[in-house]
């Protein structure tokens, strides 16, 4: 599995899990997040290996889809990208305002808090 489709699904999952399914949100978490393989999630509940597969096909469509709707993962990366510009402009350019990196930190914590 390649680590960048790993760390976007996770992303999509960590904005969108509230409209999934409670088996499209374990299957996720186990393949995606715990890294289970297709065997030992259909082992643990009892259906064949396709089944999960099937499932966690769909399910990667569905955030997708969602993604491509909403576009709230790519709106999170914009904005984050957005603070580190300014942040680093601003360090090298007024690092003598205590002020102004006290308020420069409290909007890069803003943007951590809501990872």
């Amino acid at each position: 599995m390649e680590i960048e489709k790993n760390y976007r699904i996770n992303s999509l999952f960590e904005f969108y899990e509230p409209l999934l399914t409670n088996k499209q949100k374990v299957y996720i978490q186990l393949y995606y997040g715990d890294d289970y393989s297709l065997g030992e999630i259909a082992a643990e509940f009892s259906v064949s290996r396709q089944a999960v597969y099937d499932n966690i096909k769909r399910t990667e469509k569905i955030l997708e889809g969602y993604e491509a709707k909403l576009h709230l993962y790519q709106a999170f990366v914009e904005r984050n990208e957005q603070v580190d510009a300014i942040s680093a402009y601003i360090q090298q350019h007024y690092h003598g305002d205590a002020d102004l990196m006290k308020m420069i930190q409290q909007l890069v914590n803003l943007e951590a808090d809501s990872e």
